[in-house]
């Protein structure tokens, strides 16, 4: 297989995987979207696939909430609304910021220091990404979206192995989580896409 099939072929696994995760957790709060294109049937050239449209963001309430964390330089739940308000938006490095901010004010919300990390992913820094993952995994191993993302930043970085260890793990330990249900089958894709090399 063509070195330009396998990276085409691996992207649109990735991408495939992470819209399917997003629409079963949209309410978990999903964290990464993968890559935009996805192989065509003659697996050479890409096709675009439309990303789903975000609603405009509404700049009175991150006035609001940024002249809320002026005010207040030590609100922490703020800054994390802020984060997220960006982060929905997909204001990727705005929301970095404060997410940023919430940690330097309270360093152990894993939550927080996952979002940043999926931010930073987003916005083309998956080595990044990846060191918030594995600070978040040295303190809890089992945090079930550090883990997937950890797949992900992996993924985005070549590590192909890797990913797959991580999708592995998390599967072995959220076995039943729904959120989960298709994982299985898009690790087999990537192993066999990786294999064919």
């Amino acid at each position: 297989m063509r070195r330009d099939t396998v990276v085409f072929t691996l992207a649109g696994i990735v991408f495939g995987f992470v819209v399917g995760y997003m629409g079963a957790s949209w309410g978990d709060r999903p964290t990464v979207v993968g890559p935009t294109a996805a192989p065509t049937a003659q697996g050479g050239a890409s096709t675009v696939v439309a990303a789903p449209t975000v609603a405009p963001l509404d700049p009175n309430e991150a006035q609001a909430l940024e002249a809320l964390a002026e005010r207040d330089p030590a609100d922490v739940g703020t800054r994390v609304e802020l984060g997220n308000l960006y982060m929905d938006h997909e204001r990727w490095d705005d929301a970095a910021r404060w997410y940023r901010e919430a940690l330097e004010l309270s360093p152990d919300l894993n939550n927080v220091r996952t979002d940043l990390g999926a931010c930073l992913v987003h916005s083309g820094r998956p080595a990044e990404g990846l060191t918030e993952f594995e600070a978040v995994l040295a303190v809890d191993e089992s945090h079930r979206n550090a883990l997937y993302n950890k797949g992900i930043a992996l993924t985005q970085l070549g590590r192909t192995k890797e990913a797959i260890t991580a999708w592995e793990e998390v599967l072995r330990l959220h076995p039943s989580d729904p959120q989960l249900a298709g994982l299985q089958g898009q690790i087999d894709a990537l192993r066999a896409s990786s294999t064919g090399t």
